[in-house]
């Protein structure tokens, strides 16, 4: 504990709770286990901030971060406001390492004050921020930061490949350090009853559950697109979508062009205790993911709340998700361009329930074996450490 209370660190992000999002939360859950007031975190002032960091363990520093037209770049004043802050901290409150949550605006930022301070700097990598952004001045930027950091930590196989052979990032520079889930508040055995029967699901009938950001990426079109067939085959299904988006309407008029629109339930947000249950509920998770334009999947964060729950997934072949989903062992993995593929995938799950259920427990042993959050945050600390 008193290890845990010593460290001094600092983490740049503009994405943190109560923000929405896996990125938010996981960055959450890193630093106020890695340590407590000796922990600073510098992220943006955003609608509910001030009751969430009332009682929270680091402390936390809020700044008013807008990018504006006028500027060149539009973002230099983001860029300003991190760097004092950041330059100020490191030096009062003795920082020991600094954390960036991305390469750009946090990671060049802190590489700045990292130099000037002699300190190590680490800087998160998350995979879709890698390939989307051209081969511009930001890429070059994006590259720079990422070389020159003391590690990178990589959520996934596929994203360190990536840093390697896009960015030219040498490979003794990258830590592996795969995403987690809380596998007691995600488990099996959750009381469910009531919603499956909210979304009429009863009897025999399957319920296809999805949880994300309704956008193209994220292949819900395509598992939509899917159902027809499926019903064909003599398959009772329901289909449930937890999140929102853009592509909310676009999912909809999909639904009510193939006549399903009375099977495909859009949810919204459902409630912290209500996200784990809904796992529960479903027969088999689904995100079919592809890539668009170099706007990819890094790895999937919903993909371990379902294994931690027990429940095998149908996952996208593109970006970081073999991290994630393990073919033929936990779930499978389909071209997410091709509907024929992905409904011949769910369909063999749902129309297998014992190897359906063998790959669910299967899913719920890797969660435990390899992706608790003490296995993560015990990575961490050991940087941060050695950094001292």
């Amino acid at each position: 504990m008193q290890e845990r209370d010593n460290l001094r660190l600092l983490m740049i992000t503009e994405l943190f709770l109560p923000t929405k999002g896996g990125t938010a939360v996981s960055f959450d859950d890193d630093f106020r286990r890695l340590g407590g007031k000796g922990v600073h975190i510098i992220t943006a002032d955003v609608p509910g901030a001030v009751e969430f960091d009332r009682n929270h363990p680091n402390s936390i520093h809020r700044l008013v971060l807008k990018r504006r037209e006028w500027l060149k770049p539009e973002s230099l004043l983001i860029y300003t406001k991190f760097l004092l802050q950041s330059l100020w901290l490191t030096v009062t409150r003795r920082i020991t390492a600094i954390y960036a949550g991305r390469a750009l605006p946090e990671g060049l930022v802190a590489l700045v004050v990292a130099r000037l301070t002699r300190r190590p700097v680490f800087i998160y990598a998350h995979g879709e921020e890698l390939t989307g952004w051209g081969r511009g001045r930001k890429f070059q930027a994006m590259c720079f930061a990422m070389r020159n950091a003391d590690r990178i930590l990589s959520n996934s196989d596929n994203t360190r490949d990536t840093l390697i052979n896009l960015l030219g990032v040498d490979s003794q520079r990258i830590a592996l350090i795969y995403p987690t889930v809380d596998e007691e508040r995600f488990c099996p055995g959750l009381p469910d009853d009531d919603l499956r029967s909210s979304v009429g699901v009863t009897g025999d009938k399957k319920l296809i559950l999805s949880v994300g950001r309704l956008q193209r990426r994220k292949g819900f079109d395509n598992v939509i697109r899917s159902l027809p067939a499926l019903l064909e085959q003599g398959l009772d299904i329901e289909y449930a979508l937890i999140g929102i988006g853009e592509d909310l309407g676009y999912l909809q008029e999909l639904a009510r062009k193939h006549d399903i629109e009375q099977r495909v339930h859009f949810l919204g947000h459902v409630s912290y205790d209500d996200l784990p249950r809904w796992y529960n509920a479903s027969d088999l998770f689904a995100m079919p993911n592809r890539d668009i334009d170099g706007d990819t999947e890094g790895f999937g964060l919903v993909f371990l709340e379902a294994a931690a729950s027990g429940k095998p997934a149908v996952a996208g072949k593109a970006g970081g998700t073999g991290s994630a989903v393990v073919e033929g062992v936990t779930g499978l993995r389909v071209d997410g361009e091709n509907v024929a593929e992905i409904t011949v995938g769910l369909g063999q799950l749902l129309n297998d329930p014992v190897e359906s259920s063998k790959m669910g427990h299967a899913a719920r042993q890797r969660i435990l074996t390899n992706f608790t959050h003490k296995r993560r945050v015990d990575q961490l600390r050991k940087l941060a450490l050695k950094g001292r």
